[in-house]
């Protein structure tokens, strides 16, 4: 005859079996979230569902390496590291960007970009192009970043330099010493000479209408 501690047995046997139940769920749960790789299995294989109960009673092997997976991003993260800075000329503001290529990689005249444009197509002539890229042919970097500037205002000319102020403050953030040979040239420098404003009366900022006797 079956008794009542038989009974109680039974019942903690079955509760025992639908927590391990849940608990696999929400392994699978956390799996399919995370899209994390499960550990390998003593066969070598990688731990499938049989296994799941297992992993579920050492807290030490459910760890899903969630530090690997920031270290990850911190490693692609730094590969996508860019030196930002602002540079003007006139009324021309420049935002310049200078993100750093891996020495096995070479940046091309096509990652120079000025406004989604390349360079050389946003500047049609050579001396632009030419002042554009200045700071960078200076300092013999050329080839190290790619380059994306966004600029706006002013004329195509003070553009090309607000483009080259702008690059000359970002290499001082990727260099500290980069700034004494840019300081020297006059790269880092605000030019601060504006066009001067129409007078009343005259024709323009100085020019005075021509004046006859009779």
């Amino acid at each position: 005859m079956p008794t009542k501690i038989d009974d109680n047995k039974k019942d903690i046997d079955s509760g025992k079996k639908i927590i391990k139940a849940k608990k696999k769920d929400s392994v699978k749960k956390i799996i399919a979230s995370k899209k994390v790789s499960l550990p390998i299995g003593q066969a070598g294989l990688p731990v499938g569902e049989q296994d799941l109960p297992e992993i579920i009673g050492d807290d030490k092997k459910i760890e899903l390496d969630e530090k690997d997976m920031g270290d990850q991003n911190d490693a692609l993260n730094k590969k996508k590291r860019y030196y930002e800075a602002v540079g003007r000329r006139k009324t021309s503001v420049a935002r310049v960007r200078l993100w750093t290529v891996h020495p096995s990689e070479s940046a091309e005249s096509g990652n120079f970009t000025v406004n989604g444009k390349k360079h050389t197509e946003y500047f049609l002539t050579p001396e632009l192009r030419c002042m554009s890229e200045m700071s960078l042919r200076k300092m013999k970097s050329f080839n190290r970043f790619q380059v994306s500037v966004l600029v706006k205002g002013g004329g195509i000319s003070s553009q090309a330099e607000a483009i080259r102020h702008g690059i000359a403050r970002s290499l001082v953030k990727f260099d500290f010493n980069f700034g004494k040979k840019l300081r020297r040239v006059g790269f880092l420098t605000r030019d601060s000479r504006m066009r001067e404003r129409k007078k009343f009366g005259l024709k323009r900022a100085r020019r005075s209408p021509q004046w006859s006797k009779r």
